[in-house]
């Protein structure tokens, strides 16, 4: 029997590998040609997506230990959707060891820049723990925010960006034609002339295209037992993201 949590993570990466169908339906670079490393070179300048695509193809493959490492990597460079997959592991035990409070702290660092689908999931988390299990993730949740929050995870992909968008100037990229995809996991796929489009490099205009995705994707409804009113947490877990929940 499938629990309302294992459907909510099947929901998160059923999203993920729906994109990725779609992408598979456009036409492909041989590749024997070199041009089609161009990919390869795109996700080297975007740690959160290579590892996030290298999560799916290990939870696809049902190596969930893999899977999580990816996951969690994919996060330090603050890909939500990573971090919101983390949580629905820990959440529903799928490939590591169940832990309810945990799993609130990582939707809640999913949810810290208020995209529907991973606020209502971190909602309901807090809603079905007790008065103890909440006041254990507040304890817990500075400690993750240092690491995996925005304020530390933005600086640290901008660096990545930077660092292998100066590698790549001059290269061949400039040069392809538009017949070439390059694809992009979770989001589909660009041809190789929007290569340098700065809405993939420019650090502002990156989170901005992440938002505009993830921003309109709205929350799954997953009802367990009986209707009852849900509290919200309008103020992440850690004080020093502007408060705690009441």
């Amino acid at each position: 029997m499938q629990t309302a949590s294992t459907t909510r993570l099947f929901a998160i990466v059923a999203l993920l590998f729906g994109l990725s169908v779609h992408v598979e339906a456009q036409p492909q670079v041989d590749p024997s040609n070199n041009d089609s490393m161009l990919a390869g070179g795109f996700l080297e300048g975007h740690p959160d997506l290579l590892y996030r695509s290298q999560g799916l193809d290990a939870y696809q493959n049902r190596d969930f230990s893999t899977a999580i490492e990816r996951f969690r990597k994919a996060a330090y460079y603050g890909d939500k959707a990573s971090q919101a997959i983390v949580g629905e592991m820990l959440w529903s035990g799928v490939g590591i060891g169940a832990d309810r409070v945990m799993a609130l702290v990582w939707m809640d660092l999913a949810a810290e820049r208020g995209y529907p689908r991973f606020v209502g999931t971190r909602n309901g988390y807090w809603n079905a723990l007790t008065p103890a299990e909440r006041q254990r993730a507040r304890n817990l949740a500075d400690k993750l925010f240092e690491e995996y929050g925005d304020a530390a995870t933005e600086p640290r992909l901008a660096r990545a960006l930077r660092r292998e968008r100066t590698k790549i100037t001059g290269s061949r990229v400039g040069s392809m034609t538009s017949n070439v995809q390059i694809i992009v996991p979770g989001y589909g796929s660009m041809d190789a002339s929007q290569f340098y489009n700065p809405k993939f490099w420019d650090p502002k205009e990156y989170r901005a295209w992440h938002d505009a995705f993830w921003k309109n994707v709205k929350d799954a409804t997953v009802v367990v037992g009986e209707p009852e009113k849900l509290d919200q947490i309008k103020q992440p877990l850690t004080p020093s993201n502007q408060g705690k929940p009441r």
